[in-house]
């Protein structure tokens, strides 16, 4: 399941155009439950690409550097070791 919440968020749809209206101060929040894959891959030279999808066919990805993904690792290594998660 994919859930998109998107804030000040106002497009103009003409003849099949999106076109941004009004000031550029949008933001959204994309949460994905019950996600069926999930993969690493090289994005470029210097990123890492986290790629998400449910069974849907929704998907997600997510474009981090080198550090944010080796903080991401720490952060789920805690997590085995102290969160009844992963009993």
């Amino acid at each position: 399941m994919l859930s998109l919440t998107l804030e000040d968020f106002m497009v103009e749809l003409n003849d099949g155009s999106i076109k941004n209206v009004g000031p550029a101060n949008k933001s959204a929040t994309v949460k994905m439950f019950d996600v069926e894959s999930a993969e690493a891959r090289e994005f470029g030279d210097k990123r890492v690409k986290l790629v998400f999808e449910d069974d849907d066919g929704s998907e997600v990805q997510v474009s981090l550097f080198p550090e944010d993904v080796r903080k991401l690792a720490d952060d789920i290594d805690t997590l085995e070791e102290d969160s009844p998660v992963f009993d």
